[in-house]
């Protein structure tokens, strides 16, 4: 591994350990020629994915473009990272277990949006109007409309629910014995 300091190729691994969702090998290496200490994680890649963009052209799959862009959603927010980790694990398993080797940038966009609407509303309404290249105030309030329309839906149907479930019955008295 090379060394981000000096540009050494001589790197000396001192501790690995797994990340917190153990999906990654978090490694603390250090150069011997400068003395620079540094992490490095290491992590399962199913295989090559190259993202076709909206123009045609083709670049390969880059999982920390995709955090940057989950962490700009959710800068300010309170989000822990390890569930933003969770999510950007999930999308890019997702994308690599479809068995294609490419995919579109659509498909990736799409996936971080409902990643997003189910962590924080305030960052999927951030992310989709970068995504969805909002030009004026309307394209918010219809976004927002949805939003209140998919969240009316989702409580209404947590009510529907709750009132056919049947009422549990009263746990049954003991008799009490009687002392003699």
């Amino acid at each position: 591994m090379r060394c981000p300091y000096c540009g050494g190729l001589d790197t000396q691994v001192k501790d690995s350990r797994p990340s917190d969702d153990s999906s990654a090998i978090r490694r603390r290496r250090i150069c011997p020629d400068c003395g620079g200490r540094f992490t490095t994680f290491e992590r399962v890649q199913l295989r090559e994915l190259v993202v076709v963009k909206r123009s045609g052209r083709k670049v390969p799959f880059d999982r920390d473009k995709l955090q940057r862009s989950v962490e700009t959603a959710l800068r300010k927010r309170p989000v822990e990272a390890e569930r933003i980790e969770r999510l950007v694990s999930g999308i890019t398993r997702r994308l690599e277990s479809t068995g294609e080797a490419e995919v579109t940038s659509e498909a990736i966009g799409e996936a971080v949006m409902e990643g997003l609407k189910g962590l924080d509303d305030v960052a999927y309404v951030r992310f989709a109007s970068v995504y969805k290249n909002f030009r004026e105030a309307r394209d918010f309030e219809e976004l927002l409309g949805n939003l209140a329309a998919g969240a009316a839906q989702a409580t209404s149907a947590e009510e529907a629910a709750a009132a056919e479930a049947p009422v549990p019955a009263p746990p049954a008295r003991r008799p009490r014995s009687r002392a003699s």
